[in-house]
């Protein structure tokens, strides 16, 4: 687990994280133009969405695929409640900013998901090209189960307007990281390994850089969320941010040992259920319950979790898929 952790730590994509995060506590006047970020994410959700659907275009539907969706389906809607009891009955969050911040921890990061793939990679573990349409299936859920626990956390029991309904369902099922992904997804399994070809000089090379950039503004994103959030969160919250993806992890370990997953795809599972959105559930949230405190759930979710996940929990997550495997 060390050199796995050392390896994570001295990669190019997590240095340039560290970079972004001390440069941001530091109050360097470093920045990113906001829609040169938004490029650099549709370019990564394209990109790994579009090497998903290729390999899917080589594997054929299974038991165990159709298993996977499903369980992952089902982590989806159930760690949004298990995230909101812990805070509940171990911080001192309302009841509102509680439930917001729970809906970040049943949806997914999908730059973390990215980041596992490549220390996969660079460890030689082959992981199933459908988990990358897992990822996508793990978002809306999430968001579903948030609107029922942000009913439950307004201190007025009115119900949503039918307007605001229909736009927080549109936010949810027409979210951009949710359309890019799916329709690369769709491209990419459409294509194959053909048209893969002749856009792998564009989506392929240029990756890993691309990756490095993104990661660089994450950092600065999270830095400011430390700088700013920090004395809104007692000590309890703070500690969640932490041991709520070990929470998650695990029982994605105990799914994927009743599914018999391999050691790529159960890390890759781990790794989907312990981190949390900071794209897709912020939005929502702010149409949802936007009496909830962002510097509250953004500091968790981005602050916290995020570079936990990066710089200790998947190493983590495959040091235990592959002690589960028998050291496979």
């Amino acid at each position: 687990m060390l050199d796995l952790a050392l390896a994570t730590l001295l990669s190019p994509v997590v240095l340039f994280f560290v970079l972004g995060l001390i440069a941001a506590l530091l109050r360097s006047s470093m920045s990113i133009p906001e829609a040169f970020a938004k490029g650099l994410a549709i370019y990564l959700m394209m990109a790994i969405g579009l090497k998903g659907g290729i390999a899917m275009s080589e594997s054929p539907v299974t038991l165990a695929m159709i298993g996977v969706f499903a369980i992952a389906i089902a982590l989806s809607f159930s760690l949004p409640a298990i995230a909101y009891g812990a805070l509940r009955v171990t911080s001192k969050l309302s009841r509102t900013d509680a439930a917001a911040t729970a809906a970040h921890y049943g949806s997914i990061s999908i730059v973390t998901f990215v980041a596992a793939t490549q220390l996969l990679a660079s460890a030689n573990i082959e992981s199933s090209g459908y988990m990358v349409a897992v990822a996508a299936v793990m978002e809306a859920p999430a968001i579903i189960t948030a609107l029922f626990l942000a009913s439950r956390g307004k201190q007025k029991s009115e119900p949503v307007a039918g307007s605001e309904s229909g736009e927080l369902f549109r936010e949810v099922l027409l979210n951009a990281s949710v359309v890019v992904l799916v329709g690369a997804l769709i491209i990419g399994a459409l294509i194959g390994t053909d048209g893969a070809a002749q856009i792998s000089p564009f989506f392929v090379d240029p990756f890993q850089g691309v990756l490095c950039l993104f990661l660089l503004d994450m950092g600065l994103s999270a830095g400011r969320g430390l700088r700013h959030g920090w004395r809104q969160l007692d000590g309890a919250a703070l500690g969640f941010g932490i041991y709520m993806p070990l929470i998650s992890a695990s029982l994605a370990a105990v799914a994927s040992i009743l599914l018999g997953l391999d050691t790529g795809d159960m890390t890759l599972l781990m790794v989907l259920s312990a981190s949390a959105s900071y794209i897709a559930v912020p939005a929502a949230m702010r149409l949802a319950l936007p009496e909830a405190k962002p510097s509250v759930y953004l500091t968790l979710s981005l602050g916290i979790t995020f570079p936990f996940n990066i710089a200790v929990g998947i190493p983590l997550y495959l040091t235990v898929a592959q002690w589960l495997q028998g050291g496979a």
